[in-house]
């Protein structure tokens, strides 16, 4: 993929990620897609995490990127940005994060995504 293509991959993916869109996260994942998180260590399939993502846009009002740092790699893209948006009991969420994106044949293949998990407690608080 030329640079201009992963740009454009990364701005639709994440765009579908924001409006709650996972029909077209799914199209823009591989059919062998996986995606691992630091504080589990675990590759979760392709189902799991267009399930988790669809929770996430139930959970956030207003979720966005912000802050947006992206690198284009010769097989993808770094990005590091803050997830933002409100939390079910009220409260702002703001989470640092940074993704490591491959990419293949005009899709996501992988992500190895780092977060601290104690900025995210407020979305499985009980209210």
């Amino acid at each position: 993929m030329t640079p201009d293509e992963i740009i454009a991959l990364a701005n639709r993916f994440f765009a579908a990620i924001q409006a709650g869109d996972c029909d077209t996260v799914d199209e823009l994942y591989s059919p062998d897609a996986t995606v691992w998180h630091n504080y589990d260590q675990v590759d979760q399939g392709r189902e799991q995490n267009l399930k988790v993502l669809a929770w996430l846009c139930r959970r956030i009002l207003g979720l966005r990127h912000d802050e947006i740092q992206r690198v284009v790699t010769p097989d993808g893209f770094v990005q590091q940005h803050v997830l933002r948006g409100t939390a079910p009991d009220g409260s702002p969420l703001e989470v640092p994060a940074m993704m490591r994106v491959y990419c293949a044949d005009g899709r996501v293949s992988r992500i190895e995504e780092y977060l601290d998990t104690a900025q995210t407690t407020a979305l499985t608080a009980r209210r």
